[in-house]
């Protein structure tokens, strides 16, 4: 075993790392920079979420599709392509001049998402066939994990750094180069597995999941903008009603998107739905984050007043404890259950953000509160595709990873929109300052967070106390499908 843990590590799973430091490096170096960014474009700081909402609903759009072609053509071969796109859009978003360029280009770099569910699906197709192929996943998750806080925590303080340093194109230009190169380690050190799952791409699936989105966005979109009205009610309703459209197609079709069966396992639906709700704030609360550590509170009342390179540290702090909470996850797992370590990281995430209500007037208060929120989170964030691995039948292991970051990318989607609208509610009372967030938004921001991770929380408290360990929910998946 230990001897298959170094061969995983060193090989696979060290040619992985690169990929996913990559992966933290974007979502890490642009943080400290957004309000370079939007003064740059000439942008209000609540329009900053709208890159976040964009990139998050393409997202939810074409992981399950990706993930699916991983199944079917290669897990290497849709990594490779995913790369090359986000690398494409990475170098775009450091040359756009203009705010529609900027948001597309933006959008486009949300392709990285794939990454960690084929990732995953790689480790656990070459683990599988091991008697203890659940552990030896969850420890490979782990580590790839660890690899993208790491480079989570060094894209916040180098870019923070640079943002000061260097023109803002230039600044920009880093992450790109480090996509680029992770995809030329991709490409030399990661070999086909040589599985492959047959079928095909659901397209009538995938149309309808695209225009729901697009519509309850558009709806929410429109409440931003003019407010609450006819149009808003009318494009949510559409957006649902095709949503409902969504189930019924997929559970006819020989091939779908989304399987509603194994969606269904009461091993699976918990951990699905629990990443939605905890992409509300590992994906939407970040934006919300960094602006109000750049709000000055001797202009408006409220906020840190960091510049771009100390707001980098305190992002980086925030990160650091994902890292660590990633990195215990598989030893804690191994001492009580994948299932108890699950509960308990949704607890400290919950903890952490309802903290920050009445504890977010200095530094140290807002640090303690985003470490406690942290740990949680990087605990989350390996476990949640590691438990769907184990959970799914051997042919859809990328797509029940996919799951996991689709619906996760949904719920940041949405709560990205929400918070833009939040933030903008009530801006006109800070005085002095017709760009800065309003602090009942900010509020309003974090206990959405800490509600959602409570939510969750019930929701895994149903999942049976077995699950997860020993490859026992792939074997009782596999012998579902021949009954």
């Amino acid at each position: 075993m230990a001897r298959t843990s170094m061969k995983l590590a060193g090989g696979i799973v060290g040619a992985l790392v690169v990929v996913e430091a990559s992966s933290g490096v974007i979502q890490g170096y642009y943080t400290p920079l957004l309000t370079d960014i939007a003064r740059h474009l000439g942008i209000h700081d609540a329009d900053v979420n709208w890159f976040e909402a964009a990139q998050l609903l393409l997202s939810a759009i074409v992981v399950p599709v990706l993930a699916r072609l991983g199944d079917m053509v290669g897990h290497r071969t849709v990594l490779l392509g995913s790369l090359a796109l986000t690398a494409a859009a990475s170098w775009a978003i450091a040359f756009s001049p203009t705010f529609p360029l900027f948001l597309v280009a933006w959008a486009l770099q949300g392709f990285y998402v794939v990454w960690l569910p084929l990732n995953v699906a790689i480790i656990h197709t070459r683990a599988r066939d091991r008697e203890d192929g659940a552990a030896l996943t969850r420890r490979g998750a782990g580590v790839i994990v660890m690899a993208l806080q790491a480079g989570a925590i060094l894209g916040a303080v180098v870019g923070g750094q640079l943002g000061g340093i260097l023109p803002l194109w230039a600044a920009l230009s880093i992450p790109a180069a480090m996509v680029t190169l992770a995809g030329v380690v991709v490409l030399v050190k990661v070999p086909d597995t040589g599985v492959r799952g047959g079928g095909r791409v659901d397209s009538t699936g995938t149309v309808v999941l695209t225009l729901a989105l697009l519509a309850i966005m558009g709806g929410l979109s429109v409440m931003r903008r003019t407010g609450f009205s006819g149009w808003v009610v009318l494009l949510v309703a559409v957006g649902l009603a095709l949503l409902w459209a969504f189930v019924r197609v997929e559970r006819r079709s020989d091939d779908p998107l989304v399987d509603m069966t194994m969606l269904r396992r009461p091993t699976m639906w918990p951990v699905i739905l629990t990443s939605a709700l905890f992409g509300v704030s590992v994906l939407g609360a970040q934006a919300p984050l960094s602006t109000f550590a750049r709000t000055d509170p001797a202009t408006v009342g409220y906020g840190l007043g960091l510049t771009s390179a100390t707001a980098g540290y305190l992002i980086g702090a925030y990160v650091l404890s994902l890292l660590i909470g990633a990195g215990v996850f598989a030893r804690l797992s191994q001492l009580m259950s994948p299932r108890i370590v699950l509960i308990g990281a949704s607890l400290l995430v919950a903890a952490g953000y309802l903290s920050l209500i009445p504890f977010h007037s200095g530094v140290p208060q807002v640090v303690a509160c985003m470490v406690i929120a942290g740990l949680g989170s990087g605990m989350l964030v390996a476990a949640l595709p590691a438990a769907a691995a184990a959970a799914a039948p051997p042919h859809q292991t990328a797509v029940a990873t996919g799951l996991t970051n689709t619906t996760k990318t949904i719920g940041g989607a949405f709560a990205s929109t929400a918070f833009a609208i939040a933030l903008a509610s009530g801006v006109a009372a800070a005085a002095g300052d017709s760009t800065a967030g309003s602090l009942s938004g900010y509020v309003t921001v974090w206990a959405i967070c800490g509600v959602t991770a409570l939510v969750a929380t019930g929701a895994l408290l149903t999942v049976p106390k077995v699950a997860f360990t020993h490859n026992t929910d792939a074997k009782v998946a596999e012998a579902e499908e021949m009954l």
